[in-house]
């Protein structure tokens, strides 16, 4: 049976998972319950011819992981403190998130390294070694990050629900039952994570701005912005087939290794709770598109879109 290539990410007591033409997000409330929002997917954005283009379709990717995520993270940080009384994804407190978060990222990861080794200009003696510093210095803050945030109690348990996630999918592209005792023993780790994604954004973002040389500052803050978007949809496009012929060559699982060993920072092991969640948002998707034949009888329903 061939499978659709499904998705998600972590949320708040939660996990969302995204399909072919559906999305859902289900988080466990105070009440222990198990809330769930699901609806379609803007088809404008996701079935579009162009959407299936190689190197757009990554800036696809990242309009999932940015706009669904947020909005995402955003509902379900609402659903964990109980306030479900009609919460929404959309408005301007979403755009502002959504704003903000760009701008935090962009920042912190491509701005401020650059900025930091131009102070060095003098004393680095090529333009190559400048980008190379920079590249590091890069790496050097996406993986103190992702560990300094992990110390934090609710991070963890994010994180938590990542491996869900991810046990979760690798379970249903296995085949295997979609219950708790049996997605456990699967893997936390996933070709397709978000997380190999930006770590291989790093790695090519060096490469594609050593062509560029050392250019004036100005100009360096811009062609770094402008990147952004070209780098990301080449990087979607090696994680694409990197996945695709993981299981057949030895060199691709050796490009993939730091991917999935960076994994080990943002997933952490769930428990049979989690992993309750995450098989039901699944399963919402899978219901949804007509891929599941008994429709999950658990979890209360809120603001179905697609009703």
């Amino acid at each position: 049976m061939s499978r659709l290539n499904y998705g998600g990410q972590a949320v708040m007591e939660g996990v969302m998972m995204r399909g072919e033409r559906e999305w859902a997000v289900c988080v466990r409330a105070p009440s222990g319950e198990i809330v769930t929002h699901r609806e379609a997917l803007p088809a404008a954005v996701y079935r579009s011819r162009w959407s299936r283009l190689p190197f757009l379709r990554g800036l696809v990717l990242l309009w999932d992981a940015l706009g669904l995520g947020v909005r995402a993270l955003m509902w379900s940080a609402d659903v964990a403190l109980g306030e479900q009384e009609d919460v929404r994804l959309q408005g301007p407190v979403g755009w502002a998130t959504l704003a903000a978060s760009l701008a935090f990222g962009i920042g912190l990861f491509f701005l401020l390294p650059m900025f930091l080794v131009s102070l060095l200009d003098r004393a680095i003696p090529s333009a190559f070694w400048s980008n190379v510093a920079e590249g590091v210095l890069r790496l050097a803050l996406f993986v103190g990050y992702l560990w300094a945030i992990g110390q934090m109690p609710d991070i963890r348990r994010v994180f938590a629900y990542h491996g869900a996630e991810h046990k979760t999918i690798n379970a249903y592209e296995a085949g295997a039952p979609l219950e708790p005792q049996a997605v456990a023993r699967f893997s936390r780790a996933h070709t397709r994570c978000g997380t190999g994604f930006l770590l291989l954004v790093i790695v090519l973002f060096v490469l594609v701005a050593t062509l560029m040389g050392r250019p004036p500052f100005l100009l360096r803050i811009a062609s770094r912005v402008v990147l952004i978007p070209l780098v990301a949809g080449l990087s979607y496009e090696v994680i694409r087939l990197s996945a695709r012929y993981y299981g057949r060559s030895a060199l691709v699982r050796w490009v993939m290794a730091p991917g999935l060993a960076l994994q080990r920072l943002t997933t952490r092991e769930p428990d049979a709770a989690m992993l309750e969640v995450s098989i039901h948002a699944l399963k919402q998707v899978l219901e949804a598109e007509g891929l599941l034949e008994q429709p999950s009888e658990k979890g209360v329903p809120q603001n179905d879109a697609t009703s």
